[in-house]
C-alpha cells in the first residue's frame, strides 16, 4: 500500500466518523500532499536514474573509443611498464620508490620526495622484482 493509499483510507476512516475536528481533517489534508509530492519525486528520481544509465553507458563508449576498448589492455599494459621494475623505501622521508636496472646499475638516484641520494646495489639472487 502506497502513502497516497493510506491517506486516503485514513480520510475515509475520519468521514465515516462523521466528526467536525477540523484539526483532524488538516491533518489528514497535509498527509495527502505529502503523498502526492513523494509520488511526484519518486517519478523524478526514476527519470534521473534513467538519464543516469544513459550517460554511464555513454561515458563507456567515450572512453572504449579513447583507450582503443578493453579495460584489461590497459592494465596489462602497466603491467608491462612494471615488469623489470624494483621497488625500496627512501630512509630518509619513508616515501616508497620504483626504479628500473638502469639506475640501480648506474649506482642510484635522487629520490623523488625529499632529493637524497639513494644509493642502490642490486645482486643478482637478491633482486626482487615487481
Amino acid at each position: 500500500m502506497t502513502i497516497g493509499e493510506k491517506v486516503s483510507y485514513l480520510k475515509g476512516l475520519a468521514e465515516g466518523l462523521n466528526t467536525e475536528d477540523k484539526i483532524v481533517n488538516g491533518i489528514l489534508d497535509v498527509l495527502a500532499d505529502i503523498a502526492e509530492n513523494l509520488a511526484e519525486v519518486d517519478e523524478e528520481l526514476d527519470d534521473v536514474a534513467s538519464v543516469m544509465t544513459d550517460m554511464e553507458e555513454s561515458l563507456a563508449d567515450i572512453e572504449d573509443d579513447l583507450y582503443g576498448g578493453d579495460d584489461d589492455d590497459y592494465y596489462d599494459d602497466i603491467d608491462d611498464e612494471l615488469e623489470g621494475m624494483y621497488e625500496t623505501v627512501c630512509p630518509n622521508c619513508g616515501n616508497s620508490i620504483r626504479f628500473d636496472y638502469e639506475h640501480a646499475n648506474a649506482g642510484g638516484m635522487d629520490c623523488p620526495n625529499c632529493g637524497k641520494k639513494l644509493v642502490f646495489e642490486l645482486d643478482e639472487d637478491d633482486s626482487e622484482e615487481l
